[in-house]
């Protein structure tokens, strides 16, 4: 009797810490930063939205908000924000999937020079290790699954440009030199977010400033069916396939 206690108990253990593990509590801690020496009364202050992780340990815990710092990821550098640099106005990030082992983010920064402008990147953690999910931890046949995307983003382009060149207000804009050298490629995966119904990949055209409006959404979505030959089966996504 004793003895089934005692297994019953570790397998409620074991269930309590896989449970745990599905998802992370994330909470904001917000850092107001005053320029010493600001060039305008614009620029005198700045605010960057932290998040703050609670996981099943307080080593991964560290280990999840170490992945989604933003010197890292955006290449923030507070210490320049504060001397010469003063470009950024708010630094922020919103949760877009957190459950299943996954936790998908945006982190954004925003700011003005001559101009305002901003920077942006989605990140998927696996929740176990707390370690950014990358192309080679989430697929396999890495080329094939660029050349379905660099499909989709083809006609992505034959319609923007047809949009463009439609509407007489373009007519200073030359839109075929906007989008040469734009081709999804294999490095072009890094980029991606998941959720309960697939995974959508993300691209950046970086059009510059001026036509940034005219610039296409850069996102494919695929259903886990439509994606089921490119998973990894024993990577970190194969158990959305079960």
């Amino acid at each position: 009797m004793r003895q089934t206690f005692l297994v019953f108990l570790l397998a409620l253990f074991l269930f309590a810490e896989e449970t745990s593990a599905q998802s992370v509590l994330i909470s904001p801690k917000v850092s107001t930063y005053t320029r010493p020496k600001p060039e305008f009364e614009s620029k005198k202050t700045f605010t960057v939205r932290y998040p703050r992780v609670k996981a099943s340990t307080p080593a991964l815990s560290r280990r999840i908000e170490s992945t989604l710092s933003y010197s890292k990821v955006l290449g923030l550098n507070i210490r320049e924000e504060m001397s010469e640099y003063q470009w950024l106005e708010e630094a922020d990030y919103e949760i877009l999937y957190n459950k299943n082992g996954v936790l998908t983010i945006a982190l954004t920064m925003f700011g003005s020079a001559a101009y305002p402008s901003g920077m942006q990147e989605t990140l998927v953690i696996d929740l176990k290790n707390g370690n950014r999910m990358l192309p080679l931890n989430a697929f396999v046949s890495l080329p094939k699954l660029a050349a379905l995307i660099r499909l989709a983003q083809q006609a992505e382009i034959v319609k923007s440009l047809k949009e463009i060149k439609d509407d007489p207000e373009n007519n200073d804009v030359e839109p075929d030199a906007l989008f040469e050298g734009k081709s999804f490629s294999v490095e072009n995966l890094r980029e991606f977010a998941v959720n309960d119904s697939g995974v959508t990949f993300i691209y950046d055209y970086q059009f510059p400033h001026v036509v940034k409006a005219l610039q296409p959404e850069g996102r494919y979505s695929y259903s886990w069916k439509d994606l089921r030959l490119f998973i990894k089966q024993d990577g970190a996504l194969g158990k959305f396939l079960r």
